[in-house]
């Protein structure tokens, strides 16, 4: 499908991912559509609950754009949730108020998990219809970003049910029955695969694979059961659309351990939390890949001053981007529902600012 979409003015995240020079660090923040922001809970209180604001592509639109509005960001990302695929393959998604959330049927049982079949055809176009029409409304200010859970991350709530801190019900499907787990996240990878290719060709100019429970699984065990599936998306992931390029990030949150690894599934660029040095990282993916991040979260609960000493410092652990490096500046996980909106402009003014005089400084 081919759309007439204003051509982009904000390239600079674009640039980034590929390691090319920019004349400043781009950023945006994962969650940054969300409850901190007042404008973002009277759409919602509007829409009636987070189902019907994340499958109505008008909702979607807006609340997507409402950070854009408000702040100078490089980058929108899609409104939606991780778990709309394994909603298509039948497992019932619903949310509960303040406890997250949960599927109806979760994969209990040995006939439901071979049962599981990647979604049908149109189930998720509402997904489709709502990356079109936020790319049309952005009119080329910056690019957007499409997203899906990690097939690891997409396995772990529909055998658990709903998130968990133990992962007792998963993990024991992958030590007892490890092919039912391999079936599982086979079905998935397949499926994720077709998601972003999908949302590319709607309009997506970036994608990202969240892998937000890689961290809980043992060293071999994260090889095997994670970092295998992401790495066969990527291999099947649209590189070019329309002549551009379409760079792919991969976050594995709890991740630093296995960076080098990560870096060489031939993902354009890897998230990093807030537990890993920028510049140790830097040093030990080399050119291979770009890097992105990665704020503590809780940082933007401090007074202004304080937000601006630790972005520069971060900005300064990374050092200053040349030719064959990238770095987007991110926070380490999703930003907090009780992060004060003035906090956030603090953030966003501090690294277009420093990151400019990083690289006066260096010419």
């Amino acid at each position: 499908m081919s759309h007439n979409f204003a051509p982009l003015k904000n390239d600079t995240f674009i640039k980034a991912l590929l390691r090319e020079e920019t004349e400043y660090t781009p950023l945006w923040l994962m969650r940054q559509a969300g409850r901190y922001l007042p404008e973002y809970r009277a759409t919602r209180k509007g829409a009636g609950s987070f189902m019907s604001l994340a499958k109505n592509p008008q909702f979607a639109t807006e609340v997507t754009l409402q950070p854009i509005d408000r702040f100078a960001l490089d980058a929108a990302i899609l409104f939606s949730d991780i778990l709309t695929v394994p909603d298509a393959m039948g497992l019932g998604l619903y949310f509960e108020e303040g406890e997250g959330p949960k599927f109806e049927r979760p994969l209990k049982e040995e006939k439901d998990v071979l049962a599981l079949k990647v979604p049908e055809e149109g189930s998720l176009q509402y997904v489709f219809d709502a990356v079109t029409q936020i790319r049309t409304a952005l009119d080329g200010r910056v690019p957007l970003i499409g997203f899906s859970g990690s097939p690891w991350t997409l396995a772990c709530y529909m055998v658990e049910g709903q998130g968990s801190r133990e992962f007792h019900t998963v993990k024991t499907m992958l030590y007892k029955r490890p092919d039912l787990m391999h079936h599982i996240l086979r079905v998935n990878a397949d499926a994720v695969a077709s998601y972003l290719n999908a949302q590319i060709d709607a309009g997506a100019q970036a994608v990202m694979i969240f892998d937000s429970w890689g961290g809980a699984l043992a060293d071999a065990a994260y090889q095997e059961f994670s970092l295998s599936y992401m790495q066969d998306i990527v291999n099947k992931l649209q590189k070019e659309k329309d002549g551009k390029r379409i760079p792919a990030i991969v976050f594995t949150k709890g991740g630093g351990l296995w960076l080098e690894k990560i870096a060489a599934i031939g993902a354009d660029a890897v998230g990093l939390d807030w537990t890993v040095n920028l510049g140790q990282a830097r040093a030990r993916v080399g050119d291979k890949v770009a890097l992105q991040g990665n704020l503590d979260p809780a940082i933007l609960f401090a007074e202004p001053e304080q937000i601006r000493q630790q972005v520069i410092q971060t900005l300064d652990s990374y050092g200053t981007p040349a030719a064959g490096h990238g770095h987007v500046f991110n926070l380490g996980h999703g930003i907090s529902q009780f992060t004060s909106p003035d906090s956030v402009s603090v953030l966003v003014e501090t690294v277009h600012e420093y990151s400019r005089s990083q690289r006066q400084k260096v010419a």
